[in-house]
């Protein structure tokens, strides 16, 4: 299996796996502290990752690349991330799997759009398998007690897709140059800082909750291994999906945590495994085996 292939699907199990800790910590710590406190322990685990790849710490670009990484921090981190770990606390980890079927195709238009990369007949009807899977395993399996919950939580997952999309790719030329530990340590010290700037100025309140991350002691069992296995592994992976395939084809590897993401609320968080589920699991597995022998 080809690098970036490899890289794309290992995102989608890391992810998964990351999710379902999300969604434990969630239950005691809100969507803003939460994110919060994963950017800043994917911080010290890039920059640990940063020193022994010893690439730099400041690469030579340009001003407007480093503007451009700004942005992307800023709309894929602490916009997009905050948005997911709230529809996370409202949808539970297998509904929200509803919302994460925009995640496939918002990728490849994103990358059609920015790059021209097409999907060849293969891979599109791999990638229609993968996201009919999904959405077949993933309509009916959680109950939501408030209507409201349960549209806000799919807009708010699916949102955070394409702000997530248009952020990591409006960066491409600069991650495929340089070091992918580099410009995800840079993202994510720009996310952290702009999060709690924006709190500071505008909700002096909250302030002390955005720190109760790393004061709830308690819930560190799930929330370090989340943010070392999310924001840090999963995100390098994710990136180097995208800096050795097209935008489309590791979008369809990555749209497989969704099903991961289903069997795991399984077993571990006790949400129900319905025929439904398991239908969508096996064409979700058989698109991913279509895109990946052709």
């Amino acid at each position: 299996m080809p690098k970036g292939d490899l890289c794309a699907l290992g995102a989608a199990v890391v992810w998964s796996v990351s999710v379902i800790l999300m969604r434990v910590s969630g239950l005691k710590v809100p969507a803003l502290p939460l994110t919060f406190f994963k950017i800043w322990v994917a911080v010290l685990c890039l920059l640990v990752a940063l020193a022994w790849e010893r690439s730099g710490w400041l690469p030579d670009l340009s001003g407007g690349e480093y503007l451009r990484l700004v942005l992307s921090g800023v709309l894929g981190i602490t916009l997009a991330d905050t948005m997911i770990a709230a529809a996370l606390n409202r949808l539970g980890a297998s509904l929200q799997a509803l919302a994460d079927c925009a995640y496939s195709p918002t990728m490849a238009l994103v990358g059609f759009a920015m790059f021209g990369e097409l999907l060849g007949p293969w891979e599109l009807i791999g990638g229609a398998l993968v996201v009919s899977g999904v959405f077949v395993g993933a309509t009916r399996t959680l109950e939501i007690k408030e209507p409201r919950d349960l549209w806000v939580g799919i807009l708010l997952a699916a949102g955070a897709h394409v702000i997530m999309a248009v952020g990591i790719l409006m960066v491409r030329d600069v991650y495929r140059e340089i070091s992918i530990i580099w410009v995800t340590t840079f993202r994510f010290v720009v996310a952290g800082v702009v999060m709690f700037l924006g709190v500071a100025l505008w909700k002096r309140e909250a302030l002390g909750k955005l720190f109760l991350g790393f004061r709830r002691r308690d819930t560190w069992g799930s929330m370090i291994p989340m943010a070392v296995l999310g924001p840090f592994l999963a995100t390098l992976l994710w990136v180097g999906g995208f800096k050795y395939s097209t935008v489309g084809r590791a979008a369809i590897f990555n749209q497989l945590s969704t099903v991961f993401i289903i069997v795991l609320a399984y077993f571990f968080l006790r949400e129900r495994m319905t025929r439904r589920k398991t239908a969508g699991v096996v064409l979700a597995v058989l698109g991913s085996l279509l895109v990946a022998t052709h």
